[in-house]
């Protein structure tokens, strides 16, 4: 599946039955984006948690293993994405080079992609970004402009967009984005036989829409969880009203996880395959880490901890005594927001 270059960006490519559903990637479709962008990612390993605090958490019988794709080239999930839309685009597109807007991690996933095929990123972050996650992209050669907030955000990459004629690689909507993650669920689906559960994290749905509808078309019996900061519950507040929805403001420490909207292909598609979402604290995000860290001294960015803050939280219940994997999906963060063994995590 090859990108047209008539004049599309990666947020208008995607599919829909008449009845309004989206429809996924298919299997072959993931397979053939995991081809695509093998030779430039890491296959992320997975590890079982074992010891005291999962039978105390869980109860006997519960077989829990984390997929570490804070492993990840520039440091997240979002290089898969990226790089399949930038391997896909035609020569005089990655001539044109690309643009985005981004907290952080889509930023540094972005100038990867253009380093890997010879392109230019120009970037948008906002000013309070994460200075991990600005390092990162400039360690790809990313061009960062800074905005004030996600408003003057998307203005200004619309107007890089209008007057430079770079392809905008957006950070969680589209067909293409979708099947680039979706090869998240086909290493899961192989590195652990006969799953029964999933968790994973959602802000945009980019994410969440690869894997989940990728592991309903491999695993049909596996059920999918999502969680979401209960200070930037756009998704949440779309499987209730059945329809996009938009905050007018957001607060939560898990940044990556919190796009001021929702959009049609990534939230129908999570609406879809996701069996249940629900809220997590930032306290609890906090412990997470914290767990995360003293179980594997992994120093794990706050949305990369949620899926491990949603299992030890409101899923408690429904993951006992299922196999259960748990997606670790970033790890930009530096020391100064970092965890410690004992006290907290600064932000």
């Amino acid at each position: 599946m090859d990108i047209d270059a008539m004049g599309l960006n990666s947020q208008s490519i995607v599919r829909w039955l008449p009845d309004g559903s989206a429809v996924a990637p298919s299997v072959e479709e993931v397979r053939q984006a995991a081809d695509r962008i093998a030779p430039h990612i890491i296959e992320t390993p997975v590890v079982q948690w074992r010891g005291a605090e999962i039978l105390d958490a869980f109860g006997p019988g519960t077989d829990v293993w984390l997929k570490l794709e804070s492993f990840q080239t520039a440091g997240s999930f979002k290089a898969r994405a990226a790089l399949n839309i930038a391997l896909s685009v035609s020569a005089e597109v990655r001539g044109r080079g690309f643009t985005a807007f981004s907290s952080g991690n889509h930023a540094a996933a972005v100038a990867y992609a253009a380093r890997v095929v010879g392109a230019t990123a120009k970037v948008v972050m906002l000013k309070s970004a994460n200075p991990a996650r600005i390092a990162n992209c400039e360690r790809f050669g990313g061009d960062i402009v800074f905005a004030d907030n996600g408003v003057a955000a998307v203005e200004m990459v619309e107007e890089i967009e209008r007057t430079e004629g770079r392809y905008f690689i957006h950070p969680y909507e589209g067909l293409m984005t979708a099947a680039g993650v979706g090869g998240v669920a086909l290493e899961m689906d192989r590195q652990i036989p006969d799953l029964d559960a999933v968790v994973v994290a959602v802000g945009g749905g980019g994410l969440c829409s690869g894997i989940a509808a990728t592991l309903r078309q491999l695993r049909p019996s596996c059920e999918i969880f999502a969680v979401e900061p209960e200070g930037a519950d756009t998704m949440f507040r779309s499987f209730q009203s059945g329809t996009t929805e938009r905050l007018s403001s957001v607060q939560t420490i898990a940044d990556s996880l919190a796009p001021p909207n929702t959009l049609p292909y990534s939230f129908n598609l999570c609406r879809q395959n996701v069996d249940q979402l629900c809220l997590i604290s930032d306290d609890s995000i906090r412990d997470a880490m914290r767990r995360l860290y003293n179980s594997f001294r992994l120093a794990i960015e706050p949305g990369g901890a949620a899926s491990t803050a949603g299992a030890f939280g409101p899923l408690r219940e429904r993951l006992a005594g299922k196999r259960v994997c748990l997606l670790v999906c970033g790890s930009n963060i530096d020391l100064s927001t970092g965890v410690a063994t004992t006290g907290g995590v600064g932000v």
